[in-house]
């Protein structure tokens, strides 16, 4: 008994690092430490076309703490990073910042806070009770690629925007076309998007499904992916964001002298009772059918599509958004969720592994942490018009992925879906117009149906056509 109580602790000792180096070897495989840095860092940029014109306008309008918001979002972004090992985004919930800074009535903090909140509760219940991943098994591919090519043609719309007209983000609206020069100048927007162009082309192309027919088909694709990572070291987005950085001080000089060093402190929210009934009637009721489609089954079939060998389940995404939200909201962080739209910009951008969001997370730590909430000074000089280069990329990505509905009924279910959700601005509306179109169509193609179809107008001159067999 004494030798075998004595060789315990070493087999705790043993079974302990043998977890510690199993978990390593995860984390190295999540962050993709054989990568291209540069990619990564490049890649890591592609959803600020997102995420600076909505988190600069919560700030603006509803005095939202930017540093606080940093903290947490770089946490998530390095959790996620090391948890799933793809470039999983960390964005704002957009229903909540849209109905946020509507002007003559925006939000207080504790209202936002509280529809984030109560969100995060709904998308956890589904998760944790299996029930989204019976919604995502449910779902025709039609619909989601609907739901991907509405919300891609809707960032791109925002995007052309930003790049034609001066925007006023602290009024949410556009205020007057933008000019040709100046260093936020249509040329400018131009110049970076002929620039991504030359250096990117249409983006990465797909690998699988290609027969090769001969050795000099074999040879033309080799070339082809050489030029293609080629494309892929150079890193556009980097590139173009420190331009926006330069340019933003060019236009206000004062910008440093205006900072403020030190860390963000986060504060406890405290949400009333009134706070908590319109924050959930005003924003979160639009926001939850928007999350469960495009924060969690959008992203789980695009994050299939682009990395297979990776498990990002309905589940774990889920309980992801609502953990984050349970956590960062009661200390004013900004609701914020995973998006399709954010994960299509950065790989189109470079992005290939956990590595990605890990530095775009610890980037906004470190500025948190030095700067807190006066970095809004530098972000309210930046450039739109090249953020909106950035959002066309992503959006355009995001669109992309619906090129695999090649039948007549596939592509009628998803453009049904698509211009729905576009026309009446409601990702939900336009679910439930696909599922019911996808139901119909299903339903006239059973065989049952035929037959009682055809028996309507044969029943004269076949008269035993109609008899239905025994269900003995």
């Amino acid at each position: 008994m004494g030798s075998e109580f004595g060789d315990e602790p070493i087999v705790i000792r043993r079974h302990l690092g043998v977890a510690v180096e199993n978990l390593w070897s995860r984390v190295k495989c999540n962050v993709g430490h054989k990568n291209n840095g540069w990619n990564e860092l490049s890649g890591s940029l592609g959803d600020l076309g997102t995420f600076v014109p909505i988190v600069l306008a919560l700030a603006l309008v509803n005095k939202l703490d930017l540093g606080t918001t940093l903290l947490f979002t770089g946490a998530y972004n390095v959790i996620t990073g090391l948890l799933f090992g793809v470039p999983m985004p960390v964005q704002p919930m957009k229903s909540i910042a849209a109905v946020a800074i509507v002007e003559g009535d925006p939000l207080t903090v504790p209202q936002i806070m509280a529809a984030g909140i109560a969100t995060a509760l709904v998308l956890v219940f589904l998760g944790a009770t299996g029930l989204m991943g019976v919604v995502n098994s449910f779902v025709p591919l039609p619909v989601v690629r609907g739901i991907q090519l509405s919300q891609g043609i809707a960032f791109g719309s925002t995007a052309v925007k930003y790049i034609l007209k001066n925007q006023d983000l602290a009024k949410g609206k556009a205020d007057g076309d933008r000019d040709w020069l100046g260093s936020d100048g249509l040329l400018l927007a131009l110049s970076a998007f002929c620039f991504i162009i030359l250096v990117t082309g249409s983006g990465a192309k797909e690998e699988c499904g290609v027969e090769r027919s001969s050795e000099e088909d074999f040879e033309g694709e080799t070339e082809t992916r050489e030029q293609e990572n080629m494309s892929l070291s150079i890193p556009t987005a980097l590139i173009i964001f420190l331009l926006g950085v330069i340019l933003a001080v060019v236009r206000d000089p004062t910008i440093f002298g205006n900072f403020r060093f030190g860390p963000a402190i986060p504060h406890f929210v405290r949400i009333s009772r009134e706070d908590w009934k319109i924050g959930f009637v005003r924003a979160a009721i639009p926001q939850i059918p928007l999350s469960i489609l495009n924060s969690v089954i959008a992203v789980c079939k695009l994050s299939n599509d682009l990395f297979p060998s990776k498990d990002v389940s309905p589940f774990k995404v889920s309980v992801s958004v609502g953990l984050m939200n349970l956590v960062g909201c009661w200390w004013g962080a900004m609701p914020v969720c995973h998006g399709a739209g954010g994960l299509a910009g950065q790989y189109r951008f470079g992005a290939r592994h956990g590595l990605s969001v890990v530095l775009l997370g610890t980037a906004k730590i470190i500025l948190g942490l030095l700067l807190g909430s006066s970095l809004v000074q530098l972000l309210a000089q930046y450039p739109i018009g090249l953020l909106g280069v950035l959002l066309l990329f992503s959006g355009l990505e995001l669109a992309m992925a619906c090129r695999d509905q090649n039948s007549r009924a596939d592509s009628f279910v998803m453009l049904t879906v698509t211009v729905i959700s576009l026309t009446n601005s409601s990702a939900a509306l336009g679910f439930g117009s696909g599922i019911l179109l996808a139901m119909l169509l299903k339903f006239r193609e059973m065989e049952l149906w035929g037959r009682l179809w055809i028996c309507r107008t044969t029943s004269e001159s076949r008269p035993g056509y109609c008899n239905l067999p025994s269900t003995r």
